[in-house]
């Protein structure tokens, strides 16, 4: 089962440029099935609760998104993990891209 996050009443912004998510030996990492390049980025989510950062991977072409751009986030997924006693939760979604006339200047 997918678990998909509806951000359209968070305002989604990019606090770090897209950069290669690497693995454990500095190679960019790529999808399994596609091979597209896999990329993370961090953003900061805001709503009427309160903030937080989290990190977004995406694949295919890296996100023409910079620090500061409010952002469209297409598809965000939730997927819980656990490895080693340790768990979380990552994030991915099909695209992030600015939304129009949005960037912080």
């Amino acid at each position: 089962m997918k678990l998909y996050v509806d951000t359209t009443r968070k305002q989604v912004t990019a606090s770090k440029d897209p950069e290669p998510k690497n693995d454990q030996n500095g190679n960019q990492k790529s999808e399994k099935n596609t091979g597209r390049l896999m990329w993370s980025t961090q953003v900061f989510v805001l709503d009427e609760t309160g903030g937080e950062v989290i990190t977004i991977t995406t694949a295919g072409e890296k996100p023409s998104v910079k620090v500061g751009d409010f952002l469209a986030v297409e598809q965000l997924e939730a997927i819980p993990w656990a490895t080693n006693g340790r768990n979380g939760v990552a994030f991915r979604a099909v695209s992030l891209k600015p939304k129009n006339g949005s960037a912080a200047k």
